[in-house]
């Protein structure tokens, strides 16, 4: 086991798209489905599913929580203002969006780095692959579950999984 599979996302803090520093432990004791978004992207109707899933079980300790990504074909491009706008006009988006980040690569951010070193359910774990990419994180702040940007946030194994949670 790595140093970073030990790790809870609750260690980190992250900017939030107002800029203001939040630390992940405000999630502490919440089943967090994190995915890492972009606007542009042919995933993104998966805003819909992801706000259903977050009206849906809010008030059961759960939360989605949307990581906005420039990096695969430039399909963030946004300022933080923008990318906020769009979610609440277009998906009525009320869950919580961090500041850009980097998923992959020289500059991946530590909070990726726990994240991607969880396996999906075939196994392989590794570099974000796409936007809309899945991670469900227990109560405990430890990666549990990792889906891939083509399972659709109410895909019935992400229910699933997200149910035997609360």
């Amino acid at each position: 086991m790595t140093e970073t599979s030990r790790q809870s996302i609750y260690d980190l803090e992250l900017p939030r798209l107002n800029g203001k520093l939040e630390s992940m432990s405000v999630y502490s004791g919440k089943v967090v489905l994190a995915v890492n978004v972009a606007s542009r992207c042919g995933f993104t109707p998966q805003y819909a599913g992801l706000q259903a899933l977050q009206d849906r079980y809010a008030d059961r300790a759960f939360v989605v929580v949307g990581f906005p990504c420039n990096q695969f074909l430039h399909q963030e491009p946004g300022t933080a203002e923008q990318i906020q706008e769009f979610c609440s006009l277009n998906y009525g988006v009320t869950f919580p969006l961090y500041a850009k980040l980097d998923v992959k690569g020289p500059n991946q951010h530590p909070l990726y780095s726990i994240l991607s070193e969880s396996a999906d359910d075939a196994g392989k774990a590794g570099n974000v692959k796409w936007n809309f990419e899945k991670f469900l994180v227990g109560r405990d702040g430890r990666v549990l579950r990792r889906f891939r940007s083509k399972v659709v946030p109410e895909d019935p194994a992400i229910v699933g999984a997200i149910e035997s949670l609360l």
